[in-house]
Formats: structure tokens, C-alpha cells, sequence
């Protein structure tokens, strides 16, 4: 039941909706009250909170696993990169719980009892690998905040100064952050929520517009008076669009981050010119920051640009571009599995997997311009790792205090020029990209399919054919031809009926280490029509090392389009001069089945529109993995090592 009392010290009315809530702000003169049963105890003034682009506000509703919530508290946290917001959540079944919200990333926690140690915060390192709760964690980011403000209902006191020592770790499913405010730390065990399946309702008006419903910061550069603005509090760094020059947007004398080591004409002019507007996957997106990484590999510099989108709902988007290869970016809530500091072959994310590309030790920031939700300054390295399996990029960013996943998805040029309604066309890219698409793989896939479509027809026809063409014996006769015999012989007549066609004459000899030499002659004996062909039936064997043979004692020969007639064969043999031995000869005359080679030929000529897609797709491969850390390696190479 709801706890109403009277503000000590302006009268409003403070009511306390959890039994959980001891301490709760006073909406009207920002009083910090403390719950005493029926009485509440002024303990002084809270810090106003900081102005931000949430769309969240006391009172929004919403619905986690079907169980409705209602937001009754805030506390704001300060830390190294600006702000960002903790909401106390009061479920109808009276448990309570947090969402957090950073970065355009919402992520809802329940606080868990656990009876094993919890590690030192000191002792944990970024990408370290731990088991708590049960479940298998890696540590992807280490701050030392602190609470700068709050209100509504909160579950403990809060104030300026307030120390939040704090180790988000994750895993593919779940989010988990080690609270080290309190001894013993405390644990919260949650997993990052997509926004719109919260169903959240009565949000602050505005807040489903990609830009900040409060009034922008506008203010001139220090170096060189140029016009600079920060739409909302959480842009915390400006880069001047004239000299380059990096501003705290987040401090009132508007403090220098860093300043543009290169000459002006050595900058890089944005492809999406700053305050552009778009719509990417259906949601509208407008670009408000533009940097350039560098990295140096064997000597020669590499860059390529990176775009900050702000999104719908105060969340953020990347377009990054290399040689006129865009990719769309989301940074991931659920990192895979195995996000560890250890490079691995392969790394499998949503029942993908992605293969190892390539490692950037050094990416280094060398020009900035617009408008950062972090203090970026010149100088700024990471540690990249980038995986693949394309349209997709899978990359893991490391500093010293973060690590982050993120997935790009390859667009054409012509599909960001449409986004962003250019006028003109975005310069072609370039060679050959990580994640690009092969352009052979779609049509490789289609012309096997037809491939196999096509030679199953053929197998189908070829059966129909060869069961049709059954094979005939025409004739059947047995010869023996003795040695030195010159004797010319001639089989008895046989009739060839119907059509044109092939006849076959197979002879089955007796040689044994011997040969024999056939002059054959199929005539027509109407027409007197003949036919010749000269064979030469040779069959040896012996043992040498084991037993060998060599040659056949069967021969064949076929004679094709033979018309309808009588016909007969003659035979002229000739033997070796020192042969002792008779050779019997069975000669056979039939119609055959229908031959294989047609067959072949077109399975062959069939077979020369998948293969050569094939090796387009393997040569667009190539040329993608050549830019990779797994470059094959040639034998010139490989001998230029020795």
C-alpha cells in the first residue's frame, strides 16, 4: 500500500508507492527525504539534475515479459564521458528493478543475491573472462562515476559526490553490472531491451524525434571564432568545422580537447555533408559527427571515416566509409560468446559465423568534426578486430577502460545517396571490401540450380533413350585363322531393317602373347556399297616383379549411318611371321545402344556456365581475402623467405 506524507520542508505531498523506497526526492523544492514509518526527515538540498535527450520522464509506463511497470525514480551518473541515467522501476507484482539508459542503449536489471565472493574491482581488467552467477561473463567496461543528482523514489540515499565504482560485464544473452558503491559489491543481472518492446507510454513529448526536443548550445569556436553548436547535454565534444579544433561541449569556459595536428588542406571533406537527413532501414537518422582513423600498416597509411547518426528515441547510429564502401554500424548489447581479449579463428554471433579478417593494433583519430556523445579527442587510439561473413562485419573495439562490439552491414553507394536524397552519385568503390557482398555468389548459386535442372533432364532423356534402344545381335559367327594363312574370309549375310543407324562389330580373339591384324569390310550386297576399317588386336602378358598385361583380346568398331540392306563382312587376317598357334575369332554384328559421348558433350558444355561462375566467385574471394591478415601466400613469396 502507497505511503502519502508531507514534505517537511515546503508541505508537498511525497508519496512513497514501493515498500523498497526509503529515500525519495521532493518534486517541488528538490528536498532529499529520508522514510522514518509515517514520518519523512529532511536531509537537504539534491543536485538539479543535468538536462539530457531522454525520452523517459517519472511517470512513463510500460511492460517487461507481460508484467506492466511504472518508472517512480532517477538517479543521474556522472563519469569520464558524460551522463547517464539510472530509472527505478515498480513492477505490479511488487518487485522493483533498474533501466539503465546510456548511450541510446537500454538495458533492465534486477538486483541478484549471491553467497560466492565477488571479485575486486581493482583485480578486474577489460576483456577479462569470469564466472559469477552461474554464467560465463567478460568484463567490457570499468568506471569510476559518480551519482551527481536524482528523483522520485529511490531504494537508498543519494547526493553530490556520491562514489559509483562500477564493472558492466556481458555475455551473448544476459548484461550484468558489479555495483562496488557498497561492501559487499552488489550484483544486477538483467539484458539489454529493445525500446519499443517496452511499450512505454506518457514519454516526454518530442521523444520520438531523431534530434533533441531541448534548445541546442550554440557558442564560437576558441581558436578561431568560427559557430559551433551542441544540440543536447549529451554531446560532450564539438569538433570546429574550420580549423579542426575539439570542444568540451560539456564545460561552461568551452575548454579545448585537442587540437588538428595536419594542415586544413590535408582534412578530409565529409561525403554526407554534417546536419544531413535521412531514413536508413525505415528510421529517420541525420548526421551529426564526422571523424577520420588512420592506421599504418608496413609504413603506408590507411583512413577511412566514420559518421555518427543520431537515431530515434536518443539512440545512435555509424556510417563508415573506405575507398566508397559504406557500411551501416550498430554497436551490440549481446556481444558473442566468445568476446574475450584472445583473437580467435572464428567467432559465431546469432547463428552466424563470422571468420577473423583482420587486426588493427592502432586506429588512431585524425580529424573530427561535429558533434560527439564522448570527449574524443586527436590522438584517440583502439585496439580494432574485425570479423566477417558477408554483407556483415563483425568488430570489436578495445581502449584501456572499454570494449566494445559492434555489426556493420554492407550498403551500396547508391543505396546511401538514396537515403540521404544527394543530389549527385557517391564516387564508386574501390577494389574490394571485407564485407562486401560477392557479386558472382547470388548468380553462382542460380546457374548450379539450373545446372542441375538442366543435366537431370539430360540423365532422364539419355535413360528413355538408351531403354528404347535396346541392343539387337544382327550376326554371330566363329572364325579361325591359322598361322601364315592369307586366306580373305567372309561371314554369312544379316539384315539391317528401319532407319539408318550404327552398327557395331566386336570381335573376342584367343591371342595369347601374340597379335592379329583385320582388314574388315562391311559391303551391302545390293548395292555393293562397302565400309572398310583396318583393326590390330594385340594381347601380352609375363611377370616381372608381379604379373603384367598389356593390350586386349576383345576389339570393337562401330560403323555409323548404315542404311537398311543385306550386308555380310569380309576378313583379311595377317599374323606374326613365328606364330605356332591358330587364333579363334568370335565375331559379333548388332545394333548397340544409344551412345554415351552426345551425352558427355552436352553435360560437358553444360557444365561450363556454372564452372566459370564458380571461378568468378572464387576470384572475387581472392581479392578480398589478399587485403586480409590470411593473404594467401605465393610461392615467389614463400621463396623469398628462404
Amino acid at each position: 500500500m502507497a505511503l502519502t506524507a508531507s514534505c517537511p520542508s515546503c508541505g508537498a505531498p511525497v508519496e512513497f508507492k514501493s515498500n523498497s523506497s526509503v529515500f525519495a526526492v521532493c518534486a517541488y523544492c528538490q528536498s532529499t527525504l529520508v522514510r522514518h514509518d509515517q514520518n519523512l526527515e529532511d536531509i537537504g538540498k539534491m543536485a538539479a539534475l543535468v538536462e539530457d535527450r531522454s525520452p523517459l520522464q517519472l511517470g512513463s509506463e510500460g511492460s517487461y515479459k507481460g508484467v506492466h511497470f511504472a518508472l517512480i525514480g532517477r538517479i543521474q551518473i556522472k563519469y569520464s564521458q558524460g551522463v547517464w541515467n539510472e530509472w527505478h522501476l515498480l513492477f505490479d507484482d511488487m518487485r522493483t528493478g533498474w533501466l539503465s539508459e546510456a548511450g541510446g542503449e537500454y538495458v533492465l536489471t534486477f538486483m541478484r543475491q549471491v553467497d560466492e565472493p565477488l571479485p575486486e574491482f581493482s583485480g578486474l581488467r577489460i576483456g577479462q573472462r569470469l564466472q559469477v552467477a552461474s554464467q560465463v561473463w567478460t568484463v567490457s567496461n570499468l568506471e569510476n562515476a559518480e551519482c551527481i543528482a536524482g528523483q522520485g523514489e529511490l531504494p537508498f540515499k543519494v547526493g553530490a559526490g556520491y562514489p559509483v565504482a562500477a564493472a558492466d560485464l556481458r555475455n551473448e544473452r544476459h548484461f550484468a553490472t558489479l555495483d562496488y558503491s557498497e561492501t559487499p559489491p552488489l550484483l544486477f543481472v538483467g539484458e539489454a531491451v529493445d525500446f519499443k518492446s517496452l511499450r512505454l507510454n506518457n514519454l516526454r513529448e518530442g521523444a520520438a524525434q531523431p534530434v533533441a526536443s531541448v534548445q541546442a548550445q550554440v557558442f564560437r569556436c576558441p581558436s578561431c571564432g568560427s559557430p559551433m553548436q551542441a544540440r543536447s547535454p549529451d554531446i560532450l565534444a564539438v569538433g570546429c568545422g574550420s580549423c579542426g579544433t575539439v570542444v568540451d561541449a560539456a564545460d561552461k569556459n568551452y575548454k579545448i580537447l585537442s587540437r588538428v595536428a595536419r594542415a586544413r588542406n590535408d582534412m578530409r571533406t565529409p561525403r554526407l555533408p554534417l546536419g544531413s537527413k535521412g531514413v536508413l532501414d525505415g528510421k529517420s537518422v541525420e548526421v551529426i559527427g564526422f571523424l577520420v582513423r588512420r592506421t599504418r600498416i608496413e609504413g603506408i597509411a590507411y583512413d577511412w571515416a566514420e559518421y555518427l547518426l543520431a537515431a530515434e528515441h536518443g539512440t545512435y547510429r555509424w556510417l563508415t566509409e573506405y575507398n566508397g564502401h559504406w557500411n551501416v554500424v550498430d554497436v551490440l548489447s549481446r556481444p558473442p560468446a566468445s568476446s574475450g581479449i584472445i583473437e580467435l579463428d572464428s567467432v559465431r554471433h546469432e547463428g552466424e559465423l563470422f571468420k577473423h579478417f583482420a587486426t588493427t593494433p592502432i586506429a588512431e583519430v585524425v580529424q573530427i568534426n561535429g558533434e560527439f556523445t564522448w570527449r574524443v579527442k586527436y590522438g584517440e587510439t583502439c585496439r580494432v578486430v574485425d570479423y566477417v561473413a558477408p554483407p556483415f562485419l563483425l568488430s570489436k573495439e578495445m581502449t584501456g577502460n572499454d570494449l566494445n562490439w559492434s555489426l556493420g552491414r554492407y550498403v551500396a553507394p547508391e543505396v546511401v545517396a538514396e537515403a540521404f536524397a544527394m543530389p549527385g552519385k557517391l564516387p564508386e568503390a574501390i577494389g574490394v571490401y571485407a564485407n562486401q557482398p560477392n557479386p558472382w555468389a547470388e548468380t553462382a548459386r542460380r546457374v548450379w540450380w539450373l545446372f542441375a535442372k538442366l543435366a537431370l533432364l539430360a540423365v532422364l532423356v539419355q535413360a528413355f533413350f538408351l531403354f528404347l534402344s535396346s541392343e539387337k545381335l544382327l550376326l554371330r559367327q566363329d572364325f579361325n585363322f591359322e598361322p601364315r594363312s592369307t586366306d580373305e574370309v567372309q561371314s554369312r549375310e544379316f539384315t539391317v531393317a528401319g532407319k539408318a543407324r550404327k552398327i557395331a562389330v566386336r570381335q573376342s580373339t584367343s591371342l595369347d602373347n601374340n597379335w592379329l591384324g583385320v582388314d574388315l569390310l562391311l559391303v551391302n550386297k545390293t548395292t555393293g556399297q562397302a565400309w572398310p576399317a583396318a583393326r590390330e588386336i594385340s594381347y601380352y602378358w609375363g611377370y616381372d616383379d608381379g604379373r603384367w598385361t598389356e593390350g586386349s583380346r576383345d576389339d570393337e568398331v562401330v560403323f555409323l549411318n548404315i542404311p537398311a540392306g543385306t550386308y555380310y563382312l569380309t576378313l583379311d587376317p595377317d599374323m606374326a611371321p613365328n606364330s605356332q598357334m591358330a587364333v579363334r575369332d568370335r565375331l559379333e554384328v548388332l545394333t548397340p545402344h544409344v551412345g554415351w559421348s552426345n551425352f558427355v558433350i552436352l553435360l560437358l558444355f553444360l557444365l561450363a556456365f556454372p564452372a566459370f561462375a564458380a571461378m568468378r566467385k572464387a576470384a572475387f574471394e581472392t581479392r578480398r581475402w589478399a587485403e586480409s591478415d590470411h593473404a594467401p601466400v605465393s610461392s615467389d613469396d614463400s621463396d623469398g623467405d628462404d
